[in-house]
């Protein structure tokens, strides 16, 4: 057998994109070690390089240093790099620098581009990706002019800054990364919280972080509507679980803290309505938050856990389990109560092998984030609220923190950095890049009876 043979059959498609965040990851680590990504001229030293480059590159963004005043120009521009690389793909961008050089994709990076995209066939994935690109690009250029705008008037920034600010801020936010300057106006780790009110930054930031979280292919779909005239199966659910995730969820925090005087107490209705549905639009993935986290009560911490868990959609810069995953697991329990063998959703019936899918892909994440709670809990002395909110933080690649982030100990950011790259990989993808080929077996065994419940 020879070793290109071997090489193929090593290197799967859930392989390459292991090693390939690894590398990437890896990279921004030694940019971001140097002392010319500093703003102080003094390395930040190999760890906390390691945890930034990993939050950025699995578009998390939770820091352990404040973006706007640890990094130079340098350093920010590094993040920013890894947070669009990592959230439209490293084989979108390999793809891209590809078809300008007139290149023609092979059936394996087709096969690579499928599985990075969650796609379902690798018929069409070419189109999708230039598709992404393109979608990318409008949606970000859009985000940033009208951030940029808002920030000369509102915060009194010098034009050439308000588009630095507009550009960054655009670009984070719609890869759910959650990365921001406004430490650098406003003071370390003071994010978004000083537009808690303002109607317009609501409103674009939002529609950012909902971009982003609904996947490429719905947004595909949702512009090709009037020519076409339907819309699949997958943007059907993703777009009606999103919105009533978005609104149910915003009414429960609105309704859980609105006497709160930490959080909602403080404000007048307007922005009680808007702090609430922007906490919720956040845990989609989004990474930023107006109001401060630590300051929720316990009940409403552990709702946005759930939310957190949940996440965006397939396809997105999102994390989570995925909103279509909670949707099956949703429709196998509606099936099992009334008695029917398939799960049905808009009056399509859902193969089983899919809702198998989405059974173990939650049963592992839940044991992911337990086992690494665990593991927090051992070597950091905080309530177990914090930390399991911050692992449920870092699996989702959400990026929203309680305060832990900041006080973490070295063998806690290791398990934080170990998490964050689980979370973006998808437990099922590492499964399937750490087992060898599957092959269907030639017999079946004969059938056993157990009981439960």
């Amino acid at each position: 057998m020879t070793r290109g043979h071997w090489s193929k059959r090593l290197l799967t498609p859930p392989k390459i994109l292991v090693f390939g965040f690894l590398i990437m990851i890896a990279a921004g680590t030694l940019l971001l070690t140097l002392p010319a990504a500093s703003a102080t001229g003094i390395s930040i030293g190999p760890l906390n390089a390691l945890f930034t480059a990993t939050s950025a590159a699995c578009v998390t963004g939770l820091t352990v240093v404040d973006t706007g005043t640890a990094f130079s120009v340098f350093g920010q521009t590094v993040i920013l790099l890894l947070v669009q690389v990592g959230g439209i793909g490293f084989m979108t961008m390999a793809t891209l620098i590809a078809l300008v050089l007139n290149k023609r994709i092979s059936l394996r990076e087709r096969l690579v581009l499928q599985e990075a995209l969650n796609h379902g066939t690798i018929d069409g994935v070419v189109r999708l990706v230039k598709k992404v690109i393109l979608y990318s690009l409008l949606i970000e250029v859009a985000g940033a002019l009208l951030l940029a705008v808002h920030y000369v008037f509102s915060l009194s920034l010098p034009p050439g800054k308000a588009v630095y600010f507009g550009v960054y801020h655009s670009i984070s936010l719609f890869n759910n990364a959650g990365f921001d300057l406004m430490g650098s106006v406003q003071g370390p780790f003071s994010g978004m919280a000083s537009f808690v009110s303002d109607p317009y930054m609501n409103i674009v930031l939002m529609a950012l972080i909902f971009l982003g979280g609904i996947g490429f292919i719905v947004l595909s779909d949702l512009l090709e509507y009037p020519k076409v005239r339907k819309i699949s199966l997958h943007s059907k659910v993703v777009l009606s679980a999103t919105a009533v995730l978005v609104f149910v969820g915003g009414l429960i925090i609105f309704l859980m803290e609105v006497n709160n005087p930490r959080t909602l107490g403080p404000l007048n209705t307007g922005g009680k309505i808007w702090a609430s549905l922007f906490q919720s639009v956040t845990t989609r993935s989004g990474g930023v938050n107006t109001v401060d986290i630590g300051g929720l009560h316990q009940s409403t911490q552990f709702f946005m856990i759930l939310l957190m868990f949940i996440g965006a959609a397939p396809g997105s810069t999102g994390g989570g389990i995925k909103i279509t995953t909670f949707v099956l697991l949703l429709g196998a329990v509606h099936a099992m109560i009334r008695g029917r063998e398939d799960v049905v959703l808009f009056r399509k019936r859902i193969a089983k092998d899919v809702v198998y899918k989405a059974i173990t892909l939650t049963l592992l994440s839940i044991l992911l984030i337990i086992l690494f709670a665990m593991l927090l809990s051992v070597t950091e002395d905080h309530d177990f609220m914090s930390i399991l909110f911050e692992s449920a933080s870092a699996f989702g690649t959400t990026g929203i923190s309680m305060g832990l982030t900041t006080e973490l100990s070295p063998f806690g950011k290791v398990w934080v950095i170990c998490l964050m790259y689980l979370g973006r990989l998808g437990p099922l993808t590492l499964a399937y890049a750490l087992t060898r080929d599957n092959k269907k077996e030639p017999y079946n065994h004969p059938e056993g009876k157990i009981i439960i419940g």
